[in-house]
């Protein structure tokens, strides 16, 4: 099962997502479920750099895969805030949507700190 972790402030605002695990919801390269959150979470990596214009904390594993964590850096100007919260809402409204299709194969967890 794919899980993800938002953490959010008590403002609501989600400071970082983390990303574990396999659906396994059908064979290697065939596994639609594990593509679909795969393109959505490295859309969203690659849009916070493209449109946001900084680069986020990224933790990977390559040796396994099934593995992301995005954390937002503490610098950001109002503007670079405001855009990355946007881009991690859709990426958060995403995944809730698969795990209401495929709710087998993920699970979506917010905690406010």
């Amino acid at each position: 099962m794919i899980q993800t972790h938002f953490r959010r402030t008590d403002q609501n605002d989600i400071l970082s997502v983390e990303i574990s695990g396999h659906a396994e919801s059908g064979p290697y390269g065939y596994d639609i479920v594990c593509a679909a959150v795969s393109a959505l979470s490295i859309g969203t990596v690659n849009s916070l750099v493209e449109i946001g214009g900084f680069t986020p904390l990224v933790e990977t594993d390559e040796e396994e895969g099934g593995y992301l964590y995005v954390a937002l850096p503490e610098d950001l100007s109002e503007q670079q805030w405001q855009t990355a919260q946007i881009l991690l809402e859709s990426l958060c409204l995403s995944c809730k949507s698969v795990s209401e299709e495929y709710p087998q194969y993920v699970a979506v967890q917010e905690k406010i700190e």
